[in-house]
């Protein structure tokens, strides 16, 4: 009990104070390898290239309601050419330390707002995991409270700006190219995701119903690890990679890959600035707390824009990209060059793509290194403002799935048009005390 209440203390005093940054101290012209990291959470996603073994900065500590994964995060931190870093007890008494620049947040999806919110608060730089947040009212306040505090955020997702966009076999840059000068017409484009195209929506993803309570491992703070999710007994299913068939942490494979997805797409149909204001489901009834499959989800954007989610792979063969003129973008072929464009006069040499491509304006440059974001306080280029947004297109559809119906959306409010039951999913509470470390 006793620890308990010190913990809500420690809570409650966090949100009071604002932190200096550890490179605001030695000054905004450290070189890189004095902007100072940390790692909260240190499940799979921690080991990944962009947080514990990425070589841009200085990792000095990480933080883990798991005591066996902390150990376990020391050991790689030094096997990675770290030394022997700090552990915390939790990520509060991680935050309160001013020799931390950046948070690198890898904990499970529930965590993402208030922990990026609270960061924010404390003088960090944020390098959060995807999915940005669970709900668009969590996005919403991630971006006021990030640009608030003239905090530098990225969301580690990277498929805007680098490598080869997932099964596609072509970077974005010549699909953004495309639409950006208009080769599509004038009136609306037709996109289609699904295995066809070369995108797996993961539906081994679900969750356990009725599940046994199990007893919680040694040395795992359980509730601690829920921090604003309801309260639920321990079970190992829950707790370990399989969270993502939750509703309370994730979205199966919506939440585990829709922003790898649809973040690029966003930035390649120049739809950065805002978001589809119809969703429409087809699909079986969800359980309330286990995820399960959709059949097809169809995002309609002001202008006639439709992003179609293809869940039972009915729409394997349409091409990613359909035109108001007929010209249509496909992936890559096999042994190919680059993308395959095909319009009514039939399929375009590869040559003639090639070719077409060389002579488009290019995109605008983009700000691709976070470290120089963290030193030079340029924004970063994906960031608070079209991550929220790219994320807000896959939590519209999370809705509609948990609805089993579409709703209509206002882009500029950020809110169901005349739906409460809508902005309830789109607005959950959170458990107390995170609801007023969030909110407040």
């Amino acid at each position: 009990m006793q620890k308990r209440r010190e913990f809500l203390k420690n809570a409650a005093a966090l949100s009071l104070f604002s932190i200096a940054p550890a490179h605001v101290l030695r000054g905004q012209t450290a070189p890189s390898n004095q902007i100072t990291r940390a790692l909260i959470g240190f499940g799979a996603i921690a080991h990944s290239a962009n947080h514990l073994p990425f070589k841009g900065s200085r990792l000095i500590g990480l933080c883990d309601p798991y005591e066996a994964r902390v150990k376990a995060g020391l050991f790689h931190a030094e096997k990675n050419g770290w030394g022997k870093v700090k552990a915390y007890k939790n990520f509060l008494e991680l935050l309160a330390d001013k020799d931390v620049d950046v948070v690198h947040i890898c904990t499970p999806p529930h965590w993402h707002g208030c922990m990026s919110v609270m960061a924010a608060k404390a003088g960090k730089d944020i390098w959060c995991e995807k999915p940005m947040t669970r709900t668009v009212g969590e996005g919403k306040r991630v971006m006021e409270v990030v640009q608030a505090q003239k905090r530098m955020f990225r969301l580690n997702t990277w498929f805007r700006f680098k490598d080869t966009f997932y099964g596609f076999g072509t970077p974005v840059k010549p699909i953004r190219q495309i639409v950006e000068n208009g080769l599509l017409g004038d009136g609306p484009v037709r996109c289609v995701f699904g295995a066809g195209q070369g995108f797996s929506w993961k539906f081994g993803w679900s969750g356990r119903v009725n599940a046994a309570p199990e007893p919680i491992p040694a040395g795992f703070d359980w509730d601690m690890w829920l921090g604003p999710a309801p309260w639920k007994p321990y079970t190992a299913h829950r707790a370990g990679t399989s969270f993502r068939g939750y509703w309370d942490y994730d979205s199966g494979g919506l939440g585990d890959m829709a922003q790898h997805y649809l973040d690029p797409l966003q930035y390649l149909l120049c739809k950065d600035e805002t978001s589809p204001v119809k969703i429409d489901y087809i699909g079986p009834k969800q359980h309330p707390e286990a995820v399960g499959r959709f059949d097809r989800l169809t995002l309609t954007y002001a202008d006639g824009m439709t992003v179609i989610l293809d869940g039972d792979e009915s729409l394997k063969d349409e091409p990613l990209l359909r035109g108001a003129n007929g010209l249509c973008v496909y992936k890559k072929a096999k042994g190919g060059k680059t993308l395959r464009i095909k319009d009514n006069n039939g399929w375009w040499p590869e040559e003639k793509v090639l070719a077409k491509l060389k002579e488009l304006p290019q995109p605008a440059a983009q700000q691709t290194d976070f470290m120089d974001s963290v030193r030079t306080r340029k924004q970063f280029c994906l960031n608070e403002q079209n991550g929220f947004r790219s994320c807000t297109m896959f939590n519209l559809a999370i809705v509609a799935e948990r609805l089993g119906r579409g709703f209509e959306f206002d882009p500029v409010a950020l809110r169901a048009k005349n739906d409460p039951a809508a902005d309830r999913f789109l607005y959950q509470t959170m458990r107390s005390p995170w609801d007023r470390e969030m909110w407040g």
